[in-house]
């Protein structure tokens, strides 16, 4: 018995929890701010440019360098929105139907402010080979909603924090060719939590939270070509099969479920999306630099989230691939200052009736504008602006507590994302010796 309830209380957390970034700045819990050069152009032409800030997206970017090329930057990310409540019904084994789940109708701005750090170094070791190393954060985020929130049931507070560290190396067999590989250190770290039903509506709620981490590994690999005026690349991204060890944490729970009050030892096991990209770079004049970008994520990767002895249970997440689309233009006004800007439209990957209020996440417009300053030969500052507008999305997934239970408590989740943005602010410096 024990074991088939806390089945039915992960399922009641909304389980895309350990990794929902919520309306963020990419799509689902992807973070693409990992290059302030890049923000300022709307993340439009990365995977073609060249030197240390563009390792992230293409290792091939170092190829053919001569001494030494660092990039570090941090970006403030503050979205707002609101969750807001349409009609979520709970049926409690002492109800004869569905009530109104009730608490806070409205939960403002529940995905937290956060500071995501990034930073690059590379060297050339011959005329051929480089060497570089990218430390990034790609998927972190921190969600908090009240504890009367009406999404309290599959939404409390979530915590998540990768690193990322990708060692790269590049060859250049030629001035008009490169080729790049990378490996992908991810440490994850995870806690999540919401609360539980008890039986009657006239018992306060009990709780249930989940922690875990773990290091696991992926791979990048990337190319580009360059011809008079034109920069080609592209570049590939592995899925990376992430395992948190951890513990499922349940109190507060009366009556008959009372014996599930305790800690349970446990591992969670879910895949991030692979990434192909392409994108080119047009020198149209001495000052004027066109550049474009396509993504494609492959979140069906990331379509469920399985949990291990002695829950042992697969949690379905459904998610679908996505497009990413990006056009943007570096400015010359002297040979010390560079203007750009770009506009980028990403795909959301979660659907309609499995969108829940940890992952209140739609399509996005990201519109931006950069600047750069060579302060001396060697030191350039650079910085970003955006505006992210998200579209507003329906919050409506189906759960239940205690499923296939005596005691099976469904949820039937109806709400909206609404007037939901980001701004994010970056600042950064680029240093080359």
């Amino acid at each position: 018995m024990k074991t088939i309830v806390f089945r039915g209380a992960m399922l009641a957390a909304a389980p895309a929890a350990l990794l929902a970034a919520g309306a963020a700045h990419a799509g689902a819990f992807y973070l693409q701010e990992q290059s302030v050069r890049a923000a300022g152009r709307a993340f439009s032409g990365e995977v073609a440019d060249q030197g240390a800030a563009s390792l992230w997206w293409n290792p091939a970017a170092i190829g053919g360098m001569t001494g030494g090329d660092g990039a570090l930057g941090v970006s403030a990310i503050l979205p707002k929105g609101k969750v807001s409540n349409t009609n979520t019904l709970i049926r409690r084994p002492t109800n004869a139907a569905p009530v109104a789940v009730g608490g806070d109708q409205v939960s403002k701005d529940p995905i937290n402010n956060g500071y995501l750090p990034s930073g690059a170094i590379a060297y050339g070791i011959t005329p051929q080979i480089a060497l570089g190393l990218a430390v990034t954060s790609p998927y972190s985020f921190t969600t908090n909603y009240d504890s009367t929130s009406w999404a309290r049931y599959t939404a409390d507070k979530t915590n998540l924090r990768t690193f990322d560290i990708q060692p790269s190396i590049a060859f250049a067999p030629n001035e008009n060719i490169s080729l790049g590989v990378a490996l992908n250190a991810e440490h994850s770290k995870a806690s999540l939590s919401n609360f539980l039903p008890n039986i009657s509506a006239l018992q306060p709620d009990g709780h249930q939270t989940l922690k875990g981490d773990g290091w696991d590994f992926g791979w990048t690999a990337g190319a580009q070509f360059k011809s008079g005026p034109v920069t080609l690349g592209a570049s590939y991204k592995s899925s990376i099969k992430h395992v948190l060890k951890g513990e499922v944490i349940t109190a507060g729970l009366l009556g008959p479920l009372v014996g599930q009050n305790g800690t349970i030892n446990t591992k969670a096991t879910f895949r991030t999306p692979w990434q192909a990209t392409v994108g080119g770079r047009f020198k149209a004049t001495e000052q004027l630099t066109l550049n474009a970008q396509v993504v494609r994520f492959g979140w069906n990767k990331f379509d469920d989230i399985r949990l291990g002895a002695p829950l042992n249970v697969a949690i379905p997440e459904n998610y679908g691939n996505t497009w990413s689309y990006a056009g943007g233009v570096d400015y010359a006004m002297s040979p010390k200052w560079t203007l750009r800007g770009g506009v980028q439209y990403d795909q959301s990957p979660t659907k309609n009736t499995q969108r829940d209020a940890r992952v209140p996440d739609g399509d996005r417009w990201n519109f931006a504008v950069g600047t750069s300053y060579d302060v001396t030969p060697g030191f350039t500052i650079d910085a970003a602006a955006n505006y992210i507008d998200v579209k507003n999305a329906s919050i409506d997934r189906l759960t239940a507590a205690y499923a296939g239970t005596a005691v099976q408590t469904p949820i039937i989740v109806n709400g909206e994302l609404r007037k939901a943005s980001v701004l994010v602010f970056a600042l950064g410096g680029r240093l080359r010796f």
